[in-house]
């Protein structure tokens, strides 16, 4: 697996950190992130992905970035990235010195003329990013749908109201490490009626053959490809907090407890608290250095039943007089 540093968050660009890290030796076993969606919000640093010119340009920043993941992943390592959708003409204004429909962020007008879509045209960001990668030489193993019972309102009359975003699981290889068996789900099987006379109860209109005794012939299941997660607000975070119910079964059955977890876009440390919390080492990288104590919180509120059980992992929080802290480990 390489050279093995404990947990830790590095603040700074996370491609020139993770390249740091493959010339060290460092790996993980898996990577499970959310990066900042195309166009959505200014975090107020310079060089941020998210506010390129065009879709074009974004889609390059991420196979750069995923370019750095592939040199720090295992070879039977998976990545599992969520990423959203974004509408031409959303929070942008028709500008006729530009040709066309240009966002308006801080004075700079960005274009949207690359892509071919037109005012209002979903614009397929996901689905963009998942064929370059393809193209790059990841394998494109399945989408995994992100179903939100509580999504964002939106003020829209001629759409319905969007309530999904896309998983995507990556892979380096066409074998890889995947543990079905530790996400599998419990499945609610009537047993039907029961023949007096044989003992065997009949799945009525099921099409399953019948079995001996009341027990269900099977109780648990293959995870199924629609994930129904609720979206969940941490105070102090940015609006775009990633459940810790998404992460779990991606950890799960891409790692097996001691296995380090990569997140380049750690923001909040929701990754990491989890990772902790199933036992797994975890690695990240964030641009943003004031996240820092919130992440600390974060991990140690997501990870403290399983810190208490295990007794060797610490959580080292940023000083308070300390703002400029560039990383936290653990172990």
């Amino acid at each position: 697996m390489g050279q093995q540093q404990g947990s830790r968050i590095e603040f700074g660009d996370c491609r020139e950190t993770m390249r740091r890290w493959a010339a060290e030796g460092v790996k993980a076993q898996m990577c499970v992130t959310s990066p900042p969606y195309y166009g959505l919000r200014n975090y107020g640093h310079d060089g941020q992905i998210g506010l390129e010119q065009t879709p074009e340009q974004y889609i390059a920043a991420m196979v750069e970035v995923f370019r750095c993941v592939w040199d720090v992943l295992a070879d039977d390592g998976t990545l599992w990235l969520n990423i959203g959708d974004s509408y031409a003409g959303a929070g942008y204004s028709n500008n006729k010195n530009t040709g066309g429909a240009a966002r308006v962020d801080g004075g700079k007008q960005r274009h949207l003329s690359g892509t071919g879509c037109k005012n209002k045209d979903l614009i397929g960001i996901p689905w963009m990013l998942a064929f370059s990668l393809r193209a790059d030489g990841w394998y494109l193993r399945q989408e995994i749908i992100w179903h939100k019972p509580n999504p964002m309102p939106e003020s829209v009359r001629d759409r319905c109201t969007k309530a999904h975003e896309q998983i995507f699981l990556l892979t380096k290889q066409p074998r890889y490490y995947f543990d079905n068996e530790a996400i599998k789900t419990p499945v609610k099987q009537d047993c039907g009626t029961r023949d007096r006379q044989d003992g065997k109860c009949h799945n009525e209109g099921t099409g399953l053959q019948p079995h001996s005794g009341l027990e269900k012939s099977y109780e648990m299941a293959n995870k199924r490809s629609v994930w129904t997660v609720p979206t969940r607000p941490y105070k102090g975070a940015h609006f775009a907090t990633f459940p810790a119910e998404l992460i779990e079964p991606c950890i799960l059955a891409g790692s097996r407890a001691g296995d380090v977890v990569l997140d380049p876009f750690m923001g909040s440390g929701t990754t990491a608290g989890v990772a902790l919390k199933h036992g797994r080492q975890y690695l990240g990288c964030e641009l943003n250095p004031e996240y820092g104590r919130l992440q600390a919180e974060r991990i140690a509120s997501l990870s403290a039943q399983q810190v208490k059980e295990l007794g060797s992992h610490q959580i080292e929080k940023p000083a308070a007089n300390d703002p400029q802290i560039n990383q936290h480990a653990l172990f």
